[in-house]
């Protein structure tokens, strides 16, 4: 079930706010908690029923892991159990997402033609998988004592966090559950839930479908592009996945404060980044700090020396690409921040500075062209789309200015189908750019928010004219990882 769907705006949605707080006024609170767990599971499972058994038992394997962490005294088993909850969680993961990357690898370094498995990826296994780490840890680590089954599920499985994330921490969530103040209806969170929950939903459907149009052509014909064509096609999926991931984030937050709690901050202006670390604190915030606290850190972070906190972060910036998916343009993009990390970071060692407009431009091109290997769907489409970009192939000029220069050479400078890419596409790309980089962006939006009648005909305008593209629902991008 989609965030921009018919079914969870006026179905879904509504019966899960109104079962849980009829439940909370009745004063069951446990029964309330197991009511958002089941819906929980029939969001999960709308999707595809089959694989409900699967997150059932990641959860049920790794609470009972987790429960043992937390009360055994036994050093040496305990360490044996985080070990053995950790490999079970990687392999699960690494069976369902890895293992037909791996196939095809080795089919290709060894010449030989072994099947694939062709497996489904499973909803939300990326995330859940990591946020089950991050617990199996801190039990190891004596944090996380006294939470009940479904405290845990609920903590797992939240329906508004569940699928793109935030990868949520046991601390910052199961407080909230517990907490008495959060079990009866406040009308403020109610109407700011309602309102980022609009703004998100608008920059789903209307901006970032949009630019989806014009970044799924370009991608299916990258051979045949022109320069400027190439250029529009970049920079319209590097806008699509910033609405499409952003608009997320939103409509997660605002259907989480209907129930009275506040996700933890994922996206704060990526865009508007002066370097690569800038970049990284706005971009999947939640995804850093887990690569941050139990990755980056336990290698020993930068106490140890330069080159090895060097290592380090290009690591954990491989892991990241790994994790988005499961190929080699995800490696590569990995390794492209990587070494964009490193560079920085011996760079802002060294004291040396640039002015910030050239900061920000250089920041924004290297994100930018980094996308083309995220996207491409192999290494030599990304390849064929950069060297157009950089005007190694296929050069051409923009529409106008290539018909002047044609009437006067009586050269060929503008491909017939390049008509597609028209004056609105520039036009929109650029009103991005202006909105990303020179307007508040929603968390900034939900500090200032005051329930007012102008708020409340700008949140009815959003839903409605968000309302009328719901005919085309398309699925969220990060639910590809």
């Amino acid at each position: 079930m989609l965030f921009n769907s018919y079914e969870f705006i006026f179905y879904f949605l509504p019966t899960a706010f109104l079962g849980y707080f009829l439940l909370t006024y009745a004063k069951q609170e446990t029964t309330a908690k197991i009511w958002l767990v089941g819906v929980s599971l029939y969001f999960y499972s709308f999707w595809n029923f089959n694989y409900l058994y699967l997150i059932m038992l990641s959860i049920l394997v790794n609470y009972g892991i987790g429960t043992y962490l937390s009360n055994s005294s036994y050093v040496r088993a305990r360490k044996i159990a985080l070990i053995s909850g950790i490999v079970i969680n990687v392999l699960l993961l690494g069976y369902y997402k890895y293992t037909d990357f791996f196939l095809e690898t080795l089919n290709s370094f060894i010449d030989n033609d072994y099947s694939l498995l062709k497996l489904a990826l499973p909803l939300a296994i990326s995330f859940f998988t990591f946020q089950q780490v991050a617990y199996l840890v801190d039990s190891y680590r004596l944090e996380t004592k006294g939470y009940k089954l479904h405290d845990y599920m609920l903590f797992v499985i939240f329906f508004p966090q569940l699928i793109a994330g935030p990868i949520v921490h046991h601390r910052e969530m199961m407080s909230q559950f517990q907490d008495a103040t959060n079990r009866r209806i406040i009308a403020k969170n109610i109407s700011l839930g309602l309102y980022i929950f609009a703004v998100g939903l608008f920059k789903k459907v209307m901006i970032a479908d949009t630019f989806a149009v014009w970044a799924n052509d370009g991608y299916a014909r990258s051979a045949d592009h022109f320069f400027f064509e190439s250029w529009i096609v970049s920079l319209s999926y590097t806008f699509q996945l910033y609405f499409d991931f952003s608009g997320y984030c939103d409509m997660a937050m605002g259907a989480a404060l209907l129930f009275n709690i506040k996700l933890p901050l994922n996206f704060n202006s990526p865009y508007k980044a002066l370097n690569i670390q800038d970049f990284w604190r706005r971009w999947h915030i939640t995804l850093s700090r887990f690569l941050t606290e139990y990755i980056y850190k336990p290698l020993g972070g930068n106490r140890i020396s330069p080159s090895r906190t060097y290592i380090n972060i290009f690591l954990i910036f491989m892991i990241s690409g790994f994790w988005h998916g499961a190929g080699w343009t995800f490696i590569i993009w990995g390794v492209l921040h990587g070494i964009a990390s490193v560079i920085y970071r011996w760079w802002s060692r060294r004291g040396y500075s640039m002015p910030k407009i050239l900061a920000w431009f250089i920041t924004f091109q290297f994100v930018n062209m980094a996308w083309v290997f995220f996207r491409a769907e192999s290494v030599q489409q990304a390849l064929t789309i950069l060297k157009t970009m950089l005007g190694v192939q296929n050069f051409t000029l923009p529409v106008r200015l290539a018909s002047h220069v044609e009437a006067l050479s009586g050269l060929s400078f503008f491909p017939e189908r390049a008509s597609f890419y028209t004056s609105l596409s520039v036009g929109l790309i650029v009103i991005a750019l202006a909105v990303v980089i020179g307007r508040s962006n929603s968390f900034q939006m939900m500090e200032r928010f005051r329930p007012n009648s102008y708020r409340l005909v700008f949140i009815l305008l959003l839903f409605f004219v968000s309302i009328l593209q719901l005919g085309k629902v398309t699925e969220f991008l990060y639910f590809n990882f």
